[in-house]
């Protein structure tokens, strides 16, 4: 970043060594200008109009992320943090507290997860810009995540280099997208869907659970969890049960 000095966070041995592997602001290390930064705060004697400031919302469970992301926002001068959430349930009463301009949320959290809080952000405000932040690149809850409102989708392994440009982005009223995923959307579009009831047996599977355990929980008999299990490898292109799991996974049809 241009004009800013980095300042190195102490920490202990154990809390560096966390830093570097869960944060993706160089672990521990925050962006800081001439001016005082606080993380919860935001930038004392910016001397800008309120109006010309991006005012963020930002959504996730982990505490290092979340420094991170504060501090990288707060040390600009054309947007603060105004409100911190680390739950969906939190999510929704801030945004209807602090009418954020932009929201980053995280799809895992405890309680309510980032999708079904972006839904019922949208729904009560429709003209919400929220950008997903997530570690996954499957194109199947990236589609789900825009479908119920989102305007923008982040790679964490991305934040340090692109956060500040997708808030922008997105505050002009333009939406965002990553090329590997809109790539991942493209490739899948054709595929024949996965349907409820599959993916209730693929649920089954994932959680170690054999066909006849799944058979009795869905209620239905075993045949019919095999029929199921066929079609599944063959939409999802897998050579095996766990095989269909694992791409599961990664396209974000489950969410373990």
């Amino acid at each position: 970043m241009h004009g800013f000095t980095v300042t190195r966070v102490r920490l202990g041995r154990e809390s560096h060594k966390e830093a570097l592997a869960a944060s993706p602001f160089e672990g521990g290390y925050v962006a800081q200008n001439s001016r005082k930064i606080n993380a919860t705060k935001g930038v004392e004697g910016i001397g800008m109009a309120e109006t010309q400031i991006i005012r963020v919302m930002a959504v996730d469970d982990h505490p290092l992320m979340m420094a991170g992301i504060v501090g990288e926002i707060n040390a600009q001068d054309d947007m603060r943090v105004v409100a911190q959430a680390s739950d969906g349930d939190e999510a929704v009463a801030l945004f209807r507290k602090h009418r954020p301009d932009v929201t980053l949320m995280d799809i895992r959290m405890p309680k309510v997860n980032g999708i079904a809080a972006i839904a019922s952000i949208h729904e009560q405000f429709p003209n919400a810009r929220i950008v997903v932040l997530t570690s996954s690149a499957g194109d199947v809850q990236a589609v789900r995540a825009f479908k119920a409102g989102a305007v923008g989708y982040l790679l964490k392994n991305l934040l340090r280099t692109e956060l500040l440009d997708t808030i922008r982005l997105v505050h002009g009223g333009h939406k965002r997208i990553p090329p590997e995923i809109a790539q991942e959307i493209a490739e899948h579009a054709a595929d024949d869907a996965i349907t409820s009831r599959e993916l209730e047996v693929l649920r089954g599977v994932a959680n170690g659970s054999s066909n006849k355990i799944i058979a009795s929980q869905l209620n239905i008999s075993e045949h019919t969890v095999k029929n199921h299990l066929k079609s599944i490898l063959s939409k999802l292109n897998a050579s095996d049960r766990t095989h269909a799991v694992m791409i599961a996974l990664k396209r974000g049809f489950l969410d373990m």
